[in-house]
């Protein structure tokens, strides 16, 4: 799978979300410069899902709600923020999220690979796109 990644600030919890990325198989697409402002790190992640070069994305900011924020002006981007598993496996499934947002403060490097793990195994409910679709 192609996954979009942003963060506003490089670290130790970035560097183990790209390698957990990788080394489950998927291709890591550098949407935006790191270090570049939050804004633009969650509106280049979006528009990298929405034009196709990336299947799926992964957001990162301090709180990770700049990020969400700013990915869900996108049109297409349904970005959730999420701190658990059970969280991103619920976005994926009911709401068909395709970009996944998630603190540098609040998220530890194991709680980041489950959420990682969830949302990418998570296949969109086929009986939610009613819903999904009044997104648009």
């Amino acid at each position: 799978m192609r996954i979009a990644f942003g963060t506003d600030e490089p670290t130790a919890l970035t560097n183990a979300v790209k390698q957990h990325l990788a080394d489950g198989g998927h291709r890591v697409v550098a949407a935006a410069p790191e270090g570049a402002p939050w804004p633009d790190v969650g509106r280049a992640v979006g528009e990298a899902v929405v034009d196709g070069r990336a299947d799926i994305g992964v957001v990162c900011c301090w709180t990770g709600t700049g990020v969400s924020i700013a990915a869900n002006k996108v049109s297409g981007v349904r970005a959730a923020l999420c701190t658990d598993a059970e969280t991103a496996r619920g976005a994926r499934r009911w709401n068909d999220a395709n970009v996944l947002a998630m603190s540098l403060r609040l998220v530890s490097s194991e709680v980041a690979a489950e959420m990682l793990d969830a949302f990418v195994a998570t296949e969109p409910d086929p009986g939610e796109s009613t819903e999904i679709a009044k997104l648009s």
